[in-house]
């Protein structure tokens, strides 16, 4: 895939590519294409998070990944579709793991 200058290194969409469609007046309009969520078992772990009462994912994130931005990654290692979801359980344990592509100490 080619990196997309629209979006940053850190991005969930740095590696999307962008497609274009005539509308029938003759406009072009770009957009993203879809992106699709890699399987979780396709990330390396670094390690679990045990969910506290009050926790927020973004803050997990600036903690665990050192930017709150990264949410995403939690989101995606953990199969969540909807971000509050990882956090409505305390008690619950997070997959942390290291960006996709990136292999793990553990790996072969």
């Amino acid at each position: 895939m080619t990196p997309n200058p629209a979006f940053g290194p850190t991005s969930r969409y740095h590696l999307v590519d962008t497609a274009t469609w005539e509308a029938p007046d003759g406009r072009v309009v770009t957009y993203l294409r879809r992106r699709f969520v890699p399987s979780p078992e396709s990330f390396a772990l670094l390690e679990e998070y045990a969910v506290a009462a009050g926790d927020r994912l973004d803050n997990i994130a600036a903690a665990q990944l050192g930017d709150p931005e990264q949410f995403w990654r939690i989101c995606d290692a953990n199969a969540a579709l909807r971000p509050d979801e990882l956090t409505e359980q305390p008690g619950r344990r997070l997959r942390i793991t290291l960006p996709e592509g990136l292999p793990g100490a553990g790996d072969g």
